[in-house]
């Protein structure tokens, strides 16, 4: 799925935790159920971080070899100008695929430019919403060059991602310039809340 704004890809998460069983109410601004079994939502970027790294140091999971980007990521070299279907490319150390291009995935923090300022939150970062631009994402997509693959690569979203959207208001839930970004789930160890995952699924800015 491209091109769906941050508010609908927590929607998403919020829709999937039903159909697990966990029968929340999904109706956005809603929450009545208590959670028994973890629910499912996005990463926040410190966690999509650890995870694209998978305990590596090096500029992309791989190393920092930029010959051997083609075996593990699409781009702007390989890609043909489009996203590719996802798992056809090598995994990173922890078996997880496209971490480094394909799309650019949405996380859940507010994007702030100084990423030193979110790592110094002592535990759990997440840099909460607080306006509709800019939003962060990370992991580089098909439209970008090998150095937007980085595993510490960021960028913030923008309003010329609705630029061709002919509705006024704009739509909350689609990016019609944003072909190039998508989002990936993660699901918590432990049980969360009531009131933290009614976070996790309203924490999108859109209406400006």
């Amino acid at each position: 799925m491209v091109g769906v704004t941050l508010l609908g890809a927590e929607a998403y998460c919020n829709w999937l935790s039903a159909q697990a069983g966990l029968n929340p109410a999904y109706t956005l601004g809603t929450l009545a159920c208590d959670f028994t079994q973890n629910g499912y939502r996005l990463p926040t970027e410190a966690e999509w971080e650890y995870a694209c790294r998978a305990g590596t140091k090096t500029a992309y999971s791989w190393g920092d070899d930029v010959a051997d980007a083609k075996q593990y990521a699409w781009f702007e070299a390989n890609s043909d100008f489009k996203y590719q279907k996802v798992g056809k490319k090598k995994p990173n150390p922890w078996g997880l695929y496209d971490m480094h291009g394909n799309v650019a995935e949405w996380v859940l923090d507010q994007y702030e430019p100084n990423y030193e300022k979110v790592k110094a939150l002592v535990q759990d970062p997440w840099l909460k919403q607080t306006s509709p631009y800019p939003q962060a994402a990370r992991g580089g997509s098909w439209d970008d060059g090998i150095a937007k693959l980085r595993s510490a690569a960021r960028r913030g979203s923008d309003k010329s991602w609705k630029q061709q959207d002919p509705q006024l208001p704009k739509s909350i839930w689609y990016l019609t310039d944003a072909q190039f970004l998508g989002f990936r789930i993660v699901r918590p160890l432990t049980v969360p809340s009531k009131e933290d995952m009614f976070r996790f699924w309203n924490s999108g800015q859109e209406k400006e």
